[in-house]
């Protein structure tokens, strides 16, 4: 089963920045690393990863956040900490933001994500191995930006996350099917993405 989900962005009440994190130890070790009981404490950004985000701010080029919400694991808490920190604005750690939940793949190596892709591509509802549903991450990553929606107005939003999650999330946005959210551009780390 297929799930669309539709956005109305000139109905949109606040502008958003969709930002990926930075490299991370896990992106250098190539392993899966989803769970709060890992995430939240350990992996965080690598070398590359705060050289990138040197770059990035030194570059900046998208509108300046008001607002950071950031996923509490321990990159993208690294990640959103140092955007805050130049801009001199507070942040605000959101789970809804986290990354997707690898299940049974958890700490294995990142080349089992293409197996949990296979699934997605014919079912965004399966759990093989364990692992969140597409279409659960769908629904709680649209749920922050329509609680943002409901309480902001007229604010320049920038959430921190993860690959999955965001590629998810765009996909739905964009109303297209969830099963072809890996056919999306792959999300960069580090990178940012603006909603129009």
């Amino acid at each position: 089963m297929s799930i669309r989900f539709h956005s109305t962005p000139s109905q949109r009440r606040n502008r958003y920045l969709l930002m990926r994190h930075g490299h991370s130890q896990a992106n250098a070790r190539r392993l899966i690393i989803s769970t709060p009981a890992r995430g939240l404490t350990a992996f965080g950004l690598s070398e590359q990863g705060e050289a990138q985000l040197e770059a990035l701010l030194a570059e900046w080029r998208w509108p300046i956040p008001t607002r950071i919400l950031h996923s509490d694991f321990l990159r993208t808490t690294e990640t959103a900490r140092r955007v805050a920190a130049h801009f001199g604005i507070a942040l605000q750690p959101e789970p809804r933001l986290r990354e997707r939940d690898f299940g049974d793949l958890e700490g294995l190596e990142d080349s089992h994500y293409e197996d949990v892709w296979t699934h997605d591509e014919i079912d965004p509802e399966h759990g093989e191995y364990g692992v969140e549903s597409v279409a659960s991450v769908a629904a709680r990553m649209q749920g922050v930006i329509a609680s943002l929606e409901q309480a902001l107005r007229d604010e320049t939003v920038l959430l921190v996350s993860h690959g999955d999650p965001l590629q998810i999330m765009l996909t739905a946005l964009e109303g297209r099917l969830l099963t072809e959210h890996r056919g999306r551009e792959a999300l960069l780390p580090a990178s940012i993405t603006m909603l129009d």
